[in-house]
């Protein structure tokens, strides 16, 4: 295993048995992920992005194929990949600090570490949270519940809370989907700044062509369900860090964006009504 296959994908296959017959969401997926690279995955709805995401989570297994991750084969969940999902899973009852101090101790406290690793103290576990609320910007509303806090405070704990947990890939399912254009604005603004400072591996599932432009260094793209698989994979060349108001003319940037929507309206279209 080198860092250009630190997530390694081949021939994956995924079917589902339904009243109808058998459904095959996903064909032939082929892809390599480097070590703190950041992929998105972008396509029509149907076209299987949140499955292949599942997938890779260890949520779900493949029909067929192989899923590796560090060189190890993907075979359920695990804490070094952690998932973000569009609603954010928060407990309502607990604090913003309680619900991320649950994933913390699940992976760090006692019983729950590898054979020889020492557990860390309640002192080390306190520490661990306050410190990813601090990184994503939530320190002062610690001790608020969800109800108390806005929606875009509360995709910020589902964050805070994979952070937490050091994860070797973070996993995103269209995480800023829900939230009005000023909040996912800035909340792309933090996970471009959040990235740089952890050199997270990042997957992250988006219907928004500005968004995975902004933010990934590929882009995957997804041909139309069923039997979905990648179309094309475009290469993002602008340089770290970025920042959303000097790339708005970019040229490098529109040029990303038009072959994006290209592909979305016009290219895949045309593979759409051939395959049919």
């Amino acid at each position: 295993m080198n860092d250009s296959s630190y997530i390694l994908i081949e021939g994956v296959a995924q079917r589902f048995k339904t009243q109808r017959g058998e459904f095959e969401a996903l064909r032939q997926i082929d892809l390599r992920i480097a070590k703190g690279e950041f992929v998105t995955l972008i396509g029509h709805s149907g076209c299987g992005k949140s499955t292949l995401l599942n997938l890779i989570a260890g949520l779900t297994t493949p029909t067929s194929g192989l899923l590796l991750c560090a060189g190890r084969e993907i075979a359920g969940p695990g804490p070094e990949r952690a998932v973000v999902f569009q609603n954010h899973s928060l407990l309502p009852w607990l604090t913003c600090f309680e619900n991320v101090h649950l994933g913390v101790k699940r992976v760090f406290g006692a019983g729950s570490r590898s054979a020889g690793a020492k557990s860390e103290s309640k002192a080390e576990l306190a520490a661990r949270t306050h410190a990813a609320l601090e990184l994503v910007g939530l320190s002062h509303a610690a001790q608020r519940r969800p109800g108390e806090i806005s929606g875009g405070m509360k995709q910020r704990v589902g964050i805070a809370r994979a952070l937490a947990m050091e994860p070797k890939v973070l996993l995103l399912d269209e995480p800023f989907g829900a939230l009005d254009a000023l909040t996912r604005a800035k909340l792309q603004d933090e996970l471009l700044e959040i990235v740089v400072r952890t050199h997270s591996t990042v997957v992250m599932v988006t219907h928004d062509v500005d968004e995975a432009v902004l933010l990934s260094d590929r882009i995957v793209m997804l041909t139309n369900g069923p039997s979905a698989t990648i179309g094309e994979v475009l290469t993002v060349p602008l340089a770290r860090p970025r920042q959303r108001v000097a790339l708005a003319d970019h040229p490098t940037y529109l040029q990303c964006r038009k072959e994006v929507l290209d592909f979305l309206y016009t290219r895949q279209t045309h593979v759409h009504k051939e395959a049919a």
